[in-house]
């Protein structure tokens, strides 16, 4: 398996390689040459697989020659052993509506899901190659910590998350910041998130200082976070369709970054029986807009409830406006141009007719979203985040569709607060972390500040 530019400047790498860049080298989001296509007879067999088991089926097909069999199945087992459910993404139920819990993880968040992979993977090829790597990563949230507990301690690594300052959740500013590790550097970004994210990619843009520097991507412009969460699409059909190929599961995804529903239209275009994608928005509503009106345009950031999801530039866009695009890397390019310059990418009538079928969207304010976290309390005694109530308010209206649980409710225990008036329990990693001591800088909202800020300090640590 190889892999591809969005936008066509890059030679093609295998997978170890496209791990280790992260960002493609000429600014585009690496693809695979190729997608497998997984037919009913192959369907049938993974529905009967526990969640380990079907990962390393889902992540043989792409990985190649750069891992053995019995290499990914140790990568795959030691990432999942950290998990505090035995299903690692298990399905549950309240009232009528079935709920993919992906909040398991060491951080409470479905970043985990990827991250402790990833971690693991960056740590297999360095070992492999004896090379050092720097992780730059930006987070509205749940990446940050994700990130870190999936590499802290590892030898090799250093690891730099640049967050909004004051745009995140206590317990998500302190999940990172309590981390003291030597190899862990938090820098609080005075400005959005938007800000933070176009600072890395800046950085990642930059050949002389990513080469010179050997900067990684933890951020889900790596492909191995997308690859990672497709696993739990094919999981959850599994266990809802008792193999039978014919069997359609539609899912409603809260997104921001358009990671996490990606994931699930790369699981359809490999074949699996899913119904339609729900994507789920709130104010911050660019990916609504552009699948109701054929228009990606930018607009003003609004901090909101769910904070993960203040988002308006979707770093995952560019990966299905290649595919809408019938994989022409010109047009991406021209595009994605486009929209630097005008702030806004404006789409035919038959690529807006093809969003469309791909996708259903709704955008859910905050007042929707304590109302559904109030209903389904009240109505199930089940406890939903913020961020996993803006997915099931948009699927309202599809009832037997499976909604994705991106985080444990306690990591937003002041939303819980507002709308049933009661805390969420928290799960043992949550406990006692508004209690430690932390580090982490405060930077300006510049490129050259961070660059100049990692430059400084990677010079102390070598």
């Amino acid at each position: 398996m190889k892999y591809l530019s969005t936008r066509g400047g890059v030679e093609p790498v295998g997978f170890a390689e496209a791990v280790m860049m992260g960002l493609a080298t000429d600014g585009g989001l690496l693809v695979p040459e190729s997608l497998p296509r997984i037919g009913p007879e192959s369907l049938q067999e993974w529905s009967k697989l526990g969640f380990a088991e079907l990962a390393c089926e889902v992540m043989q097909r792409f990985v190649g020659d750069d891992l053995s069999a019995s290499e990914l199945q140790d990568l795959v087992q030691r990432s999942y052993a950290s998990f505090q459910h035995p299903e690692i993404t298990p399905l549950a139920q309240a009232g009528e509506r079935r709920i993919l819990e992906l909040f398991h993880g060491p951080t409470a968040a479905f970043k985990d899901v990827a991250l402790q992979f990833l971690g693991n993977l960056f740590e297999h090829f360095l070992a492999r190659s004896g090379e050092q790597l720097n992780i730059i990563g930006a987070t509205s949230g749940d990446t940050g910590s994700a990130a870190i507990a999936g590499v802290r301690g590892k030898e090799r690594i250093q690891i730099f998350i640049l967050h909004p300052k004051g745009r995140v959740s206590p317990i998500q500013e302190r999940q990172m910041t309590t981390v003291l590790d030597a190899n862990v550097h938090n820098l609080a970004v005075r400005g959005t998130f938007d800000d933070a994210q176009r600072i890395v990619k800046a950085l990642f843009s930059d050949p002389d200082f990513k080469t010179r520097y050997r900067l990684g991507a933890v951020n889900s412009i790596n492909w191995a976070r997308i690859l990672a969460q497709t696993v739990y699409y094919f999981y959850a059909w599994g266990r809802l369709s008792g193999g039978n190929p014919d069997h359609r599961v539609s899912f409603a995804v809260p997104t921001g970054n358009f990671g996490d529903v990606f994931a699930g239209y790369l699981a359809k275009r490999m074949g699996l029986p899913i119904e339609r994608l729900i994507l789920a928005t709130n104010r911050n509503d660019i990916l609504t807009r552009f699948v109701h009106h054929g228009l990606y345009s930018l607009t003003e950031v609004h901090h909101t409830l769910s904070p993960a999801m203040d988002i308006q530039v979707a770093s995952n866009f560019e990966r299905y406006l290649y595919y809408l695009l019938d994989e022409d890397a010109g047009a991406v390019s021209a595009r994605v141009t486009a929209m630097q310059h005008d702030g806004r990418i404006e789409f035919s009538q038959t690529e807006h007719r093809r969003a469309a079928a791909d996708f259903v969207a709704g955008a859910v304010s905050d007042a929707d979203t304590l109302d559904q976290m109030r209903a389904t309390y009240r109505e199930t005694g089940y406890l939903l985040c913020p961020h996993t109530a803006v997915g099931v308010r948009a699927a309202a209206a599809w009832p037997e569709a499976v909604c994705l649980a991106t985080a444990h409710p306690a990591k937003f225990n002041e939303a819980v607060q507002e709308a049933v008036g009661l805390d969420a329990p928290a799960p043992a990693c949550l406990q006692g972390l508004l209690h430690l001591p932390t580090c982490c800088e405060e930077v300006a909202a510049e490129d050259d500040a961070v660059r100049q800020h990692i430059i400084n300090t990677l010079a102390k640590v070598h």
